[in-house]
């Protein structure tokens, strides 16, 4: 059975393309493209992933006018269903606006926007999005952010932590998230956001191939399900 995903489109979107061609790269199958106006989803959707970018050029606060977009509405309900939903870059900002996940993504602490490839350690390898990984290995990703500063109050984070919530870690803290933070999951395990775009890494020709294993582990650990 073929294995359907979507891809959501925001006005400023610019990964959108990127998080396409790996979905069919690593499914064979190109996934739907949906745009944020969209008032419904497709039916029966595997995967859906909400790119990078800066929709509605990351005015009032990046990600808080795309989380009010009729589409999100669904994604909400999608997710609350189970259907697994990733959002790299300005998709975990809109996740975390959207309040889907805890916490805010602020203006990097060097107050410049960052563009290179920097290391992670996967905290957590039993999730539908790092079953491709094992615990503790440390790969390589690249980011493009001006506002990837994960931020939350003690108590969310001791809340993350103890769940075991922390997908990623920065090896080296590029932004100054909190505890270096690079990627949360929801409580179910079924949405994650994260700032590295393993998109980007999932082609040597492209510097790397770090990032296949969140795509390809997601589709095995789907298929067993």
């Amino acid at each position: 059975m073929a294995f359907r995903s979507a891809v959501i489109t925001f006005p400023g979107s610019n990964c959108d393309r990127d998080m396409a061609v790996a979905l069919e790269q690593v499914s064979g199958t190109a996934p739907v493209r949906v745009w944020h106006g969209d008032a419904e989803l497709p039916d029966n959707l595997d995967f859906i992933a909400l790119p990078g970018g800066f929709s509605y050029g990351d005015y009032l606060r990046s990600g808080a006018m795309a989380a009010n977009s009729p589409i999100m509405r669904e994604i909400v309900r999608a997710a609350d269903r189970g259907v697994p939903v990733l959002g790299v870059c300005n998709g975990f900002q809109v996740l975390t606006e959207a309040r889907l996940l805890p916490g805010a993504l602020m203006r990097n602490a060097s107050q410049h926007f960052i563009c290179r490839t920097v290391g992670l350690k996967v905290e957590n390898a039993q999730s539908i999005f790092t079953s491709g990984y094992e615990a503790g290995q440390e790969i390589r990703i690249p980011v493009a952010h001006h506002d990837g500063n994960y931020f939350a109050d003690e108590e969310t984070l001791d809340r993350l932590e103890g769940d075991g919530r922390v997908a990623f870690r920065y090896t080296e803290n590029c932004n100054g998230s909190r505890r270096d933070i690079a990627g949360v999951l929801n409580k179910a395990g079924n949405v994650l956001g994260m700032m590295p775009h393993p998109e980007r890494a999932v082609d040597a020709a492209h510097g790397g191939t770090d990032g296949l294993a969140l795509f390809e582990g997601a589709m095995k650990a789907l298929a067993k399900a």
